[in-house]
């Protein structure tokens, strides 16, 4: 990455989804029938349980086959406020916002032909919200708000919140919270890690492992207009270069997560006006995560050095010419009204507009710190886009400070385990939320003890306080200069956090596909309902 185009300015975008393609003509008619197949671009999913699992590889398989209570809506999927119901058929809170009363939807089975009750829903957001003993709730700190949930009547779930906040609501919308039937969870909560039994669009037929999942419509959906689709096929294809061939050669018709500028002009000239492609600003990103508990990676020092090396504001411009990564940003996501302005983002370690008095800053700390000339293990996720071309850059940069890093690629799998115990110096992730919520999305840099996704173990009772004192802020003034508080101190003052850049979602895909609607994520709806196909 040595001959990067010249220095630009990046600018934290406002929110949008842009559509490279007009908007679906309001006179076409849905057709009915056929068969999707698609592409996963992971090599197998941790396992089958959206509750414990936070990646698309999870998602894009299983998805098809559950609903949640309430959703982003998916005629309106840009939006980050609205959200309607899928298995209620109202909501409503009072008491202050401090009661949220949902009524069930009727008359909807699981795929084994047991009713759904409120009893189920209570169920699947106890496990997530309150997980027993040995089951891992990965997002459990997102409802920090809920006090109780119970089923007043088979037909009414009530929750019952410590405070009011307005992010409850987006977070009881999360992709991940497939409703599961009680009955199951009660014999074995970890059931659904290998198995699966919804009430979704699409009941379950096959998994090959690392391989393939296959799904045929439900005859019995709650809905009797939906899905448009008689079944599809998800293929598991960890290698960019398959995946282009695939879509170039009609063995597959689109790929959710989203492809680099290069796949997509590939394609676009193989295909022309038999390609469709969509774009939009993405709420995922690339972080780096030292683990705390690994010297000299305890040393803040060390940390920020990392950090200050990284010419983000020159940079990214060209990466984002090969891979699908854009923004220069915060921790909060740029569209939001909470994220720093670039210049109080230049106010923040690794994003001083000077590099070269960034990259001395970073020596002389390595030089304090007794820690010139670390070598070191970069552990990454066996996934082409954008992982390994961000990893490469990053060890180009930190060469620049005289680092020499090397690294070690694994599959998704070993990847969370490793990350979750702890057998890493420093690892490459990507935080991916799947509704725009900053106040739940930064939980992510929390100590593990409140997030049990922060793989960087340390605790640190005074970001805690920083960000709980943001959520519980009612005025946006005081809080977005609370939130800009807590960023500086997790990204610079203690450098627990390295945010690399923002993501930007491309999706090729063939023109015969509809229905598909690009979002700010790569994880709502995803259960392929709306989904047809024009030949």
């Amino acid at each position: 990455m040595r001959h990067m185009l010249a220095r630009a300015n990046v600018v934290a975008a406002a929110f949008y989804v842009a559509c490279v393609l007009p908007a679906l003509a309001a006179d076409e008619t849905p057709k009915r029938g056929g068969t999707l197949t698609y592409l996963i671009p992971a090599d197998a999913p941790p396992s089958f349980d959206g509750h414990r699992e936070s990646t698309f590889a999870t998602v894009h398989a299983f998805a098809p086959f559950y609903s949640l209570l309430v959703r982003i809506n998916p005629d309106n999927p840009s939006s980050t406020t609205d959200i309607v119901c899928d298995l209620c058929t109202s909501m409503a809170q009072s008491d202050g916002g401090k009661t949220w009363t949902f009524k069930i939807r009727q008359g909807v089975t699981f795929h084994d032909g047991t009713p759904l009750t409120a009893d189920d829903i209570v169920a699947t957001f106890n496990e997530i919200i309150f997980p027993p003993p040995g089951v891992l709730s990965p997002r459990v700190s997102n409802y920090m708000m809920v006090d109780k949930v119970e089923a007043t009547d088979p037909e009414t779930v009530v929750f019952h919140l410590k405070f009011a906040t307005t992010a409850f609501l987006p977070a009881i919308a999360s992709p991940f919270n497939w409703v599961y039937e009680k009955k199951i969870l009660d014999k074995d909560p970890h059931w659904y890690e290998t198995n699966v039994m919804g009430t979704g669009p699409f009941k379950f037929v096959h998994y090959e492992t690392g391989q393939s999942v296959t799904g045929v419509r439900n005859p019995d959906y709650y809905d009797p207009n939906l899905p448009y689709l008689d079944g599809f096929t998800g293929i598991y294809a960890d290698k960019q270069a398959t995946r282009v061939d695939a879509i170039r050669s009609d063995r597959a018709a689109i790929e959710f997560r989203g492809m680099p500028p290069s796949a997509r002009d590939e394609l676009k000239s193989a295909l022309g006006d038999q390609l469709a492609v969509q774009e939009g600003d993405w709420d995922v990103g690339s972080a780096i995560t030292c683990n705390h508990q690994k010297k000299p990676f305890d040393d803040p020092r060390v940390r920020r050095a990392l950090t200050l090396a990284v010419d983000r504001w020159g940079e990214a411009p060209a990466l984002s010419k090969i891979a699908i990564v854009q923004t220069v940003g915060g921790i909060v996501y740029p569209g939001s009204p909470l994220a720093a302005t670039k210049e109080e983002l230049q106010q923040i370690a690794g994003y001083w507009p000077d590099i070269e008095k960034s990259r001395a800053e970073a020596r002389r700390l390595l030089q304090e710190a007794g820690a010139e000339g670390l070598s070191f293990e970069l552990l990454n996720r066996n996934v082409d886009q954008p992982y390994k071309y961000v990893a490469t850059w990053l060890i180009d940069q930190w060469s620049k400070i005289g680092l020499h890093v090397t690294q070690k690629v694994v599959p998704t799998g070993p990847w969370f385990d490793s990350m979750r115990n702890g057998n890493f110096d420093v690892v490459v992730e990507a935080p991916g939320y799947g509704i725009v919520n900053p106040l739940m999305d930064i939980q992510k840099f929390l100590p593990a003890s409140v997030d049990a996704e922060n793989y960087a173990r340390y605790d640190d009772p005074k970001a805690v306080a920083l960000y709980d004192t943001t959520l519980h802020e009612s005025d946006p003034q005081k809080q977005r200069a609370e939130m800009r508080d807590f960023e500086k101190y997790m990204l610079d003052t203690e450098a627990h956090a390295m945010w690399v850049l923002w993501w930007h979602r491309i999706v090729p895909y063939r023109a015969y596909v509809k229905g598909f609607k690009i979002a700010p994520t790569h994880f709502i709806n995803q259960d392929l309902a709306r989904i047809w196909l024009d030949k």
